[in-house]
Formats: structure tokens, C-alpha cells, sequence
């Protein structure tokens, strides 16, 4: 297959190989002896389109069940009825085979699913122990305009997922998808899917426009309090949001659209005093790097001082909740002066509130080595924060491929 990479060049490649693609992280994972601690990866992903066929068998109202049906088999020539499709062209940016190759790569023809095979094949590459696996096209299913299909399409998947892919392998946890838009489906979701082994914690998509403080959600986060399992906001973009749509780059698009929906949600979170509300739930921001944590703590800090009377249920500066919160790494800034990166580092607790994420499969992926070669950290906070920060606040059991593993 040729794939035209500029009007001048080709690059011919006859299938997607994941293990030769991974080939330097393979390198880098041997020359740190990554295999000596467990590592593990707080943000990964699978393309679940791809066997959407298989997930609408799981919807439950026989309408929305035909018509996945439907569009997944015969197809209709038109767009899908699930997913709001957004503008956008991240599949072509970075490292460009990986996209529209992925379908030709060859798994054992075996009772285990394909997505299992892939999953292992980077995380073996990489040197990645056990992973928090989310979809894809999904992460804009919070935009639908009828909130009963995302309802439907969630607890579809969600099903799927743990008997189709968590169930064959041990690696493979989840955050449950919650769908949102609906309040009373979002309980439901937390009260059915909760107590499952795999389920290591709650996966709100922060692309909506639904307050996270409305008393809608109180019972709900009241619910995952008391399962002891974090609830996590995985970030997007959406261009076709009037705010960012008069970007006419996907640049500005891609930089701001993952930050401004999580920075959103946070400062109503905190202002609203979710903390001191729910004190024992513990909330991690996904997939929004760590830039704009320190822009944030300052400016909420700043006003609150002046308007302290806005937020009487804070009991402290609103940084110092922010502080208290987790974070995903991924995609890690990395400034020419690194005493910037460092300075982030200390606002945000970095020790033991940072989880390291790889984003795998997509363009802006970090490999553990983001981390590992900070010339500002011991090996100790390394191995914290590339997987002992999320053992701990997962509780996970790593005793299958580390007995003798001790928290940090």
C-alpha cells in the first residue's frame, strides 16, 4: 500500500506491525530496566468503532438496536446515528501509518478478541504492566443531541467491554463510562457496573455542556464515595464548539479544546465545594497535560480572595483542593527551561498526585520515558508516579507479575 505523504514522497508499507512500529520504546524499555517496577498506564485507549457491530448486539431498546443494527450491517450510505462526528483532522497528524493501517494488522485467529491482542502487543512493547483502557469516537458522545442514545450506547459498551475484553485479561482494567446527559441512566450506570472487579473507578467524557454541580449528580458521586472508587474527566476537543470553532487551525483547536473543557469543570467543581461535599472521593483530570494546572490555581486563587464570599463552603484556597486532586501527564509539556516543568511539578504535588499516561494509540502519545528521563526526579519519585501513584489510588492488585511489591 502506498500512502501519499506529501506530492513528491510515497511511503510504501505492506501492513501496520505494532511491535516493529514500538521498536524504540522496546529500547528504551530494556536500557531502563523498566521490568524491575510495575508501570502502569492511567490513559489508553482502542478504536471500540471497530467493533461496534458487536456492541450494539448489547443495546437493550429494540428501536436503537435495529437501527445500530442497521447502520453496522448493510450500512445506509449516510453518518453514524450514534456518535455527533466532529470536524477535525488529528487521524492525519504525527505518526500518520498508524491511522488508516490499523485495520490491516493481523491478530491469531483465537477465541481472544482482537482488541486484547493489540493492547498487549504496545504494552509489552513499551513495558507497561497493567493499563486503563477507554474508547475513542466515544469520547464526543456527551455532545448527542438525544441523551437517551447515549445512555443506551454507554451501558452497551460499557457491557461489551468487561465481558468481551477485561474478562479475557487481567492487564485490561476500565474507567466506566457514565452517561452524563442523563442523570438518572449516569446513577444507574455507578449502580450497575460499580462493584465489578474491573472497574477501577468512573469516566466522565468532559465534552458537554451539563454543570458537574448541578444536585442532579449529588446521589451519583454520593454512590461512587461510597464504592471507594475515583471519578476521572477525560478530556476532548470539539471543534464545532463556538469558542474554539473560530480556530481556522486544528492546532489551536487540539491545544486549547482538551484544557478548556477540564478547566472548566474543575473550577465548578472546586468553587461549588464538590471537596469538602464528597471529601472521600478523589477525582483525576485526563488527557489535558499539565500546563494549564498552574495557570488555573492562580487565577481561582487570585479571585477568591476578593470574592471569598462567592464560595463560603471552601475551607481553604482553592488551590489547595487542586493540590489534593490527580492528574494524567499525558500529553506532558515539556518547556525548553525545565525549571518550569519542575515548578509545575511542585504545584501540584506531583509525587504523589501525578499518574503517568500514554494516550496510546494516538498521534501526541507519551512513552514512560517522559518521566523516567526528568533530570529533576530520584528513581523513587520516577517509579511513583509511572505506577505507583495509581496502584494506590486504584488499589491494585500487581501481585500477579509482582509478588514481592510493596507500596512506596
Amino acid at each position: 500500500m502506498d500512502l501519499p505523504t506529501s506530492d513528491i514522497h510515497k511511503q510504501a508499507v505492506k501492513s501496520l506491525d505494532t511491535t516493529s512500529l514500538l521498536t524504540n520504546a522496546a529500547r528504551q524499555r530494556d536500557a531502563r530496566n523498566y521490568a524491575s517496577f510495575p508501570i502502569v498506564d492511567v490513559d489508553c485507549h482502542h478504536y471500540e468503532n471497530e467493533s461496534i457491530s458487536e456492541i450494539v448486539r448489547y443495546i437493550d431498546d429494540p428501536v436503537l438496536k435495529q437501527m445500530g443494527m442497521v447502520y453496522t450491517g448493510a450500512g445506509t450510505g449516510g453518518q453514524t446515528p450514534f456518535n455527533p462526528a466532529g470536524v477535525g483532522y488529528q487521524d492525519v497528524a504525527g505518526r500518520v501509518t498508524r491511522y488508516p493501517l490499523r485495520k490491516t494488522e493481523t491478530t491469531p485467529g483465537d477465541d481472544q478478541h482482537r482488541d486484547v491482542h493489540l493492547s498487549l502487543r504496545w504494552m509489552d512493547a513499551m513495558g507497561v504492566d497493567y493499563v486503563c483502557l477507554f474508547p475513542t469516537p466515544m469520547l464526543s458522545l456527551g455532545l448527542h443531541p438525544q441523551p437517551e442514545v447515549e445512555a443506551a450506547l454507554a451501558k452497551a459498551y460499557n457491557r461489551w467491554l468487561l465481558e468481551n475484553i477485561t474478562a479475557k485479561e487481567e492487564r485490561i482494567k476500565t474507567m466506566m463510562y457514565v452517561p452524563f446527559s442523563d442523570p438518572d441512566a449516569a446513577y444507574e450506570t455507578v449502580k450497575e457496573f460499580g462493584d465489578h472487579p474491573d472497574v477501577i473507578g468512573f469516566m466522565i467524557v468532559s465534552v458537554r455542556y451539563h454543570a458537574v454541580h448541578s444536585n442532579a449528580y449529588m446521589k451519583t458521586y454520593a454512590l461512587m464515595e461510597e464504592l471507594g472508587k475515583p471519578l476521572g474527566f477525560h478530556s476532548n476537543y470539539n471543534w464545532n464548539d463556538r469558542l474554539v470553532g473560530n480556530s481556522n487551525r486544528f492546532l489551536v483547536t487540539h491545544a486549547l479544546g482538551f484544557t478548556v473543557y477540564n478547566a472548566v469543570h474543575l473550577c465548578n467543581w472546586v468553587v461549588n465545594a464538590m471537596p469538602e461535599r464528597f471529601p472521600k472521593l478523589k477525582t483525576v483530570w485526563i488527557e489535558s497535560g499539565l500546563a494549564w494546572i498552574p495557570w488555573v490555581m492562580q487565577r481561582l486563587d487570585n479571585d477568591y480572595k476578593m470574592r471569598w464570599s462567592e464560595a463560603p463552603s471552601l475551607k481553604g484556597l482553592p488551590s489547595d483542593y487542586m493540590r489534593e486532586m490527580f492528574y494524567t501527564s499525558q500529553p506532558m509539556e515539556m518547556p525548553d527551561n525545565l525549571d518550569v516543568l519542575k515548578t509545575t511539578f511542585d504545584m501540584i504535588n506531583a509525587d504523589d498526585q501525578l499518574l503517568w499516561a500514554s494516550d496510546y494509540p494516538h498521534w501526541d502519545m507519551d512513552v514512560p520515558s517522559v518521566i523516567y528521563d526528568l533530570p529533576f526526579l530520584d528513581e523513587r519519585q520516577k517509579q511513583k508516579m509511572l505506577g505507583g501513584n495509581a496502584i494506590d489510588l486504584f488499589n491494585l492488585d500487581v501481585s500477579p507479575r509482582f509478588p514481592e511489591y510493596k507500596p512506596l
